[in-house]
């Protein structure tokens, strides 16, 4: 049952959208034996042969036509955004909104996975760096790195990976921007605008928002009632802004 739900999840509308290939389509391959694990779905032409389009028809409920709209719908999705794999895995506490801010983060898919099993171990540097963004916190580190530490995940992976093309995240459209490259905190309540609000415009501008203050961090953006973080900051020399002076900032 667990299988058969972690493959309409990979399959669904915010994930990889194969049309065609619901939940009734997914229950009745699996039962059939025609897949097992998401690396299926994009080997199943091959495993079929040069028959396939012929042995699916024959199924009740298909046709010729449907059969090699399936396929094409398959093809299509081999090329697939860095956000929606991430979130097509299933991984525990990982929604649509933290893979997309994974995938701001570490730009390539290469780049995410080398640094998801480096963040295995406590302490790391990969782990910390996962730790340091906005919006993630530790349960949901640790089911990231527990999963890349899964030897079934990293064979799925494996396999994933010689099936699939994945699209780099989008670069942010403003590089010119003051703040372009740049690494930002957020602490203490912003009156003109949101924190969520305030973390899209960062971003949009080409910044990178982190939770935590470190050496690594270029601006913190001090709100009414900003604490230890902004004590911190001053501390380690790391430039502290109050809203207005942010907000000129960026324009």
């Amino acid at each position: 049952a667990q299988a058969v739900e972690k493959l309409k999840h990979f399959v669904s509308r915010t994930a990889f959208d194969i049309e065609g290939f619901g939940s009734k389509q997914v229950e009745a391959f699996y039962t059939d034996g025609w897949i097992k694990d998401a690396a299926d779905i994009f080997e199943l032409k091959n495993n079929f042969g040069p028959g396939g389009i012929r042995q699916l028809k024959n199924r009740e409920g298909w046709g010729a036509k449907s059969a090699e709209k399936l396929f094409a719908s398959i093809d299509e999705r081999r090329q697939i955004a860095l956000n929606r794999l991430i979130f097509g895995l299933g991984i525990r506490h990982v929604g649509e909104a933290t893979a997309s801010l994974l995938a701001r983060h570490y730009g390539k898919w290469s780049a995410f996975r080398t640094a998801m099993v480096a963040g295995f171990e406590e302490g790391s540097p990969g782990r910390l760096d996962l730790l340091s963004i906005d919006g993630v916190g530790a349960v949901m580190v640790e089911a990231i790195v527990d999963f890349f530490h899964e030897p079934a995940a990293q064979r799925l992976l494996d396999r994933l990976e010689t099936q699939l093309q994945v699209q780099d995240a989008a670069a942010p459209a403003s590089s010119t921007s003051p703040i372009s490259g740049k690494t930002v905190v957020f602490t203490g309540t912003l009156e003109r605008t949101t924190r969520a609000e305030a973390k899209a415009q960062a971003e949009a501008r080409g910044a990178k928002v982190s939770g935590s203050v470190s050496t690594k961090i270029d601006y913190l953006i001090a709100g009414r009632g900003a604490g230890s973080k902004a004590t911190r900051a001053a501390a380690l020399g790391i430039e502290v802004l109050d809203e207005v002076a942010w907000l000129e900032l960026i324009g």
